[in-house]
């Protein structure tokens, strides 16, 4: 699969060149409201530069593997101030097993639960207000961030076999050290404070908007179900339709059962893939979702709902009695 160089090589320094140019404005602005603006933007920009990490940890910018692991390593230290590390071994795990409980960390149950079997490990007060996560489920994405920055800061400081530990260690706290002083040199205390909150919430939501609708909703299958790999891929992903606009927040993202198929494959490719991969579903008769972004989220909703209310989800137990291994 041809790389797309100057594509990435655009993105990355444009929205790198976004980032400086914020931070400027956040010292031109000086001290008033107007500059939780700029923190929004700030998120907006940290959220895209996140999708060019994800495509450089793919494999999918550079030939080589060494520019690939760099870039990604230096956008999500220094840029976005996540583990580089952490990440590639949780969403590698998660591209190996979409959907499988107890093997893809993605659906680990926490505040939300997305298995049954997640729901039927709640006990108290977590089952009780889990009956209600599907309507909780978009205001919680605000906290998505944070969620994500202390799950790095965790596995950097105690994980095992981190490799380039003082080296993440290193990019992550110029991260935060020089964005923070700048932040609390610039503005007063509290509005230090609700900048870096809104920049941190706008990026957790607009990460968390692009990676839910491509699989909560979908089948989920128990640890012991064995699937050959297309209908691992295919059965487990939603395809997202729209425009550009969605093609923006997305990351491209909207094609996720061709990125779950083709995880090399660039940004610009994935549209061409999926002519392709759905004639191909279609010979094979397997089902091959695809839906607009505002029925992927009320799918998830509902979905969340009936798995808080410990219901099993109806595509489940045909998946579970035909491939169970």
């Amino acid at each position: 699969m041809r790389r797309r160089y100057g594509f990435y090589w655009t993105m990355i320094l444009f929205w790198m060149l976004a980032v400086a140019a914020i931070l400027i404005g956040v010292v031109l602005l000086g001290p008033t409201w107007w500059q939780l603006l700029l923190a929004a933007l700030l998120g907006l920009a940290f959220a895209q530069l996140g999708f060019l990490g994800h495509e450089a940890a793919h494999q999918q910018v550079f030939a080589s593997a060494g520019w690939n692991e760099w870039m990604s390593r230096v956008i999500a230290g220094l840029f976005t101030g996540l583990s580089f590390g952490w990440w590639v071994d949780k969403h590698g795990r998660h591209h190996a097993n979409p959907n499988q409980d107890a093997l893809d960390p993605d659906v680990d149950a926490g505040v939300v639960s997305f298995t049954p079997e997640g729901t039927d490990r709640r006990s108290g007060v977590m089952a009780k207000i889990g009956e209600y996560q599907g309507y909780y489920f978009l205001p919680v994405l605000l906290f998505e961030g944070a969620s994500l920055h202390v799950d790095s800061f965790r596995n950097i400081l105690s994980g095992r076999n981190v490799t380039r530990r003082w080296t993440e260690i290193v990019f992550v706290g110029v991260h935060f050290v020089g964005y923070l002083a700048l932040l609390f040199i610039v503005l007063p205390p509290g509005m230090a404070i609700a900048f870096f909150a809104v920049q941190l919430a706008v990026f957790g939501f607009l990460l968390g908007g692009a990676f839910s609708p491509n699989h909560i909703g979908m089948p989920t299958v128990p640890h012991d179900v064995d699937l050959d790999f297309l209908r691992r891929q295919v059965y487990m992903s939603r395809n997202v339709r729209g425009g550009p606009v969605v093609h923006f927040f997305m990351g491209g993202l909207e094609y996720q059962i061709e990125h779950h198929l083709f995880p090399m494959a660039p940004r610009p490719n994935l549209r061409a893939l999926q002519t392709v991969v759905r004639r191909h579903c279609a010979e094979q008769g397997i089902p091959y979702t695809e839906t607009s972004l505002g029925e992927a989220f009320r799918t998830i909703i509902a979905y969340l709902n009936q798995v808080g209310l410990k219901n099993r989800d109806p595509y489940t137990c045909p998946l579970v009695r035909q491939y169970r291994g």
